[in-house]
């Protein structure tokens, strides 16, 4: 409302002056039930004054009987309500005013908002009957509502009505903090004081609307702009309110939100080609595939070099699939397959080109591209695919393959918006593919160098019977350093390793297989197990030296944790160091499990060369068992949980020693369904853990005296 000191005391036209509506509620027999300061401003009546009585007390004298006559056919029929009217002031004067009323209905009754106010100055809300202005107002199906000079509400639209969730008795007449209150109401409020002063609008400023007494909220966006007289005086705020919840751009970037979570959540390839399938059927498409090209290798052969069927040539293997139908009916290949396409087609000048093809109405007429595609034309004919879109997968200059999608059951053709979106997320994904086809390729390579640095063929010789198990990590780390050994030595003695190189990739499985070659150089001077890793310790770091770059810069750090023992079948004796290393275990013929204190040195690497050695005698048929941490060492549980599993699973008897190291694997690595990972040939997975896993065992032998001359070979 206009500032009090602008009504000085005086002639009753400076005394009353531009001021806000005049508002009061009245009920069908004109009795007033409410009456507002504003009223009381403009008429000089205090609400106690008029409440309960009849509104015709306002009125001027020539007004009272022909206006009741009118007043009684309107609340008949309820219809709003305009038009001049001459009221009665307090003191007496009369003034020439104008008069809407409007009727409230609800709970079998009808109340009316009646005010009045200067001729010229914005109306309280637009009657059916009223200008053509107006009624564009009250139908519009943008919310409109207009707010006073004290930002009180004193008209809304059915638009504003419904996107509030409130009556409109229930907002006429209250401020913006009474009908939303908390943060965004005064925030609300604080953007319309700013336009009343300013007189500049704000445009399509978002809000989350709670509907109040509800748990439901929605997001809109409103404008604001002044209303000024006819003088220039501002006279109130419009606000135009759009709900935007379900626009269709913000359903677009809540979907590209929700499948930037959805997609590359692993580094597995088939993983996330179907993570893209699904995150667009049925939100965008019903049905989608994503089929991958020679740079990406999913099978054993590349599709380029299989043969080529009659007009069709083989280009892609497929990775994902979706479809909003049981069974994809509209498929031809399945996951896995290879797919083949016409040589003259829209998938090959994807391909070639690396631009989208968008056909919004497919053409499947003689002519056309599926004229050479039979197979594929009769899915299409059959599943009534009618509109199609082929995204590129590329990521860093690469190719991957190509997504597509068409609809069955949505009638509605694809538009250009849909493939940019549709664009954005492939792009998104085609990151992802690019990053899990670089892992998945180094992590074949360190695979195969691991495979080829570790031992192929272990003999024990005379001394022990040898069974080992190695089982590469599936971590997005790639796989580590872990490695194990028999070395034959001199007097039929043998000599027992388990190493873990910190670390993952192909670093840590070049690094493992100078540590394996310098340790087989040690245990040829015949060194005990404390001088070997002492020795190892020292040259570690010497190594590392070495490798430093021209620049300075620090080749990679080597350390590792190991351990070590020797064996001599004619004393029975055992000999055990540790550099870091989870404790060994010992079983004996009872099966009784046994974890020696072998004092635990510092990791290979420090140079601290400060280990010792303790010595057992074993009996003929004990188990010698040295592993790796990836064995007993979980993120959510301890080394003592580990080491009591390891304990039970070496206690079950078995009728062989790889019998008994394939029940210790089956026991201390339990199956993790997975998608399988893409491994280089011969090497089999059969389970996944967070850490690579190796296992040596040794079944201790018996020699007589004087049997343990010459040194043994593998």
């Amino acid at each position: 409302m206009t500032d009090s000191s602008r009504f000085a005391q005086g002639s009753s036209e400076e005394s009353l002056g531009p001021v806000a509506k005049a508002a009061a509620l009245i009920d069908a027999d004109g009795v007033v039930l409410g009456w507002t300061a504003a009223a009381e401003q403009l008429l000089g009546f205090r609400a106690q004054e008029v409440v309960g009585r009849t509104g015709a007390m306002l009125l001027a004298d020539g007004e009272t009987a022909g206006e009741r006559g009118v007043w009684a056919a309107h609340a008949a029929a309820r219809r709003p309500r305009s038009g001049p009217v001459t009221v009665r002031t307090r003191d007496g004067t009369e003034r020439q005013l104008s008069l809407e009323a409007s009727p409230l209905s609800g709970g079998g009754r009808t109340d009316w908002l009646v005010s009045v106010s200067e001729p010229g100055m914005a109306s309280a809300w637009a009657p059916a009957e009223g200008t053509v202005s107006a009624a564009l107002m009250a139908r519009s199906p943008i919310g409109l509502s207009i707010w006073d000079t004290d930002l009180r509400c004193i008209w809304l639209n059915d638009a504003a009505e419904r996107q509030d969730g409130l009556l409109r008795r229930e907002r006429l007449g209250r401020l913006m903090t009474e009908v939303q209150p908390g943060d965004t109401g005064r925030a609300l409020t604080s953007a319309m004081r700013d336009v009343l002063a300013t007189g500049e609008p704000v445009i399509e400023r978002e809000y989350t609307w709670q509907v109040p007494g509800e748990d439901e909220t929605r997001v809109l966006s409103a404008s604001y702009f002044r209303l000024d007289g006819a003088d220039g005086r501002p006279i109130g705020v419009v606000n135009m309110a759009t709900d935007i919840d379900k626009s269709r751009a913000r359903q677009h970037l809540l979907l590209l939100g929700e499948a930037g979570n959805r997609i590359g959540t692993t580094l597995d390839l088939t993983t996330t080609a179907q993570e893209l399938a699904d995150a667009v059927v049925p939100l965008l498409a019903d049905y989608a595939t994503v089929d991958l090209a020679e740079p990406v290798q999913l099978g054993d052969e590349p599709p380029q070099r299989l043969p080529a069927e009659d007009f069709r040539i083989p280009v892609f293997r497929r990775a994902g699939m979706a479809s909003v139908h049981e069974g994809a009916p509209e498929a031809l290949w399945q996951p896995g397959e290879v797919v083949y396409v016409p040589p003259a087609s829209p998938f090959t000048r994807v391909l070639s080109s690396g631009r989208s093809y968008f056909e919004p109405i497919l053409r499947t007429g003689p002519g056309t591209w599926l004229e050479k595609d039979p197979e594929r034309s009769r899915a299409i004919a059959a599943t009534g695919i009618h509109t199609l879109i082929i995204v590129p997968l590329q990521a860093r200059g690469t190719l991957l393959g190509e997504a597509v999608f068409v609809r069955t059951d949505n009638k509605t053709p694809f538009s250009r918006d849909d493939l940019l979106l549709l664009e954005e997320l492939t792009g998104r994904a085609a990151l992802s593919l690019d990053n899990a086809r670089r892992y998945t390729r180094e992590r074949a390579a360190s695979i195969a160098l691991q495979r080829n640095l570790l031992p192929h063929h272990l003999s024990g010789g005379r001394a022990v019977d040898i069974a080992s198990r190695y089982l590469p990590a599936d971590t997005h780390e790639g796989v580590g350093g872990d490695w194990f050994d028999v070395i034959p030595l001199p007097r039929a003695q043998v000599g027992l390793v388990v190493g873990d190189v910190v670390g993952h990739g192909i670093n840590a499985a070049a690094l493992m297989g100078q540590l394996r070659t310098v340790m087989r150089t040690l245990a040829d001077r015949d060194l005990s197990p404390a001088e070997l890793l002492a020795g190892l310790d020292r040259l570690v770091p010497l190594t590392a030296e070495q490798e430093d770059g021209p620049d300075g810069v620090n080749g990679p750090v080597m350390s590792c944790t190991c351990v070590y023992a020797v064996y001599d079948p004619v004393t029975r004796r055992c000999t055990m160091a540790s550099a870091g290393h989870p404790p060994p275990a010992v079983v004996d013929p009872d099966g009784r499990v046994d974890f020696p204190e072998v004092p635990s040195g510092t990791p290979i690497g420090l140079g601290r060369m400060d280990y010792e050695s303790i010595t057992m005698t074993l009996p003929a048929g004990s188990v010698i068992v040295l592993y790796t941490d990836g064995l007993i060492e979980t993120r959510t549980a301890d080394l003592d949980a580990g080491l009591g599993r390891l304990r039970s699973a070496l206690a079950r008897p078995a009728d062989s020693l790889e019998r008994q190291c394939a029940q210790v694997i089956d026991a201390m690595v339990p199956y993790v369904r997975r998608a399988p990972t893409v491994l280089p040939r011969g090497v089999r997975k059969s389970g996944s853990s967070e850490d690579d896993i190796a296992l040596l065992m040794a079944r201790t032998r018996v020699l007589p005296a004087g049997d343990g001359g010459a040194r043994e070979h593998q």
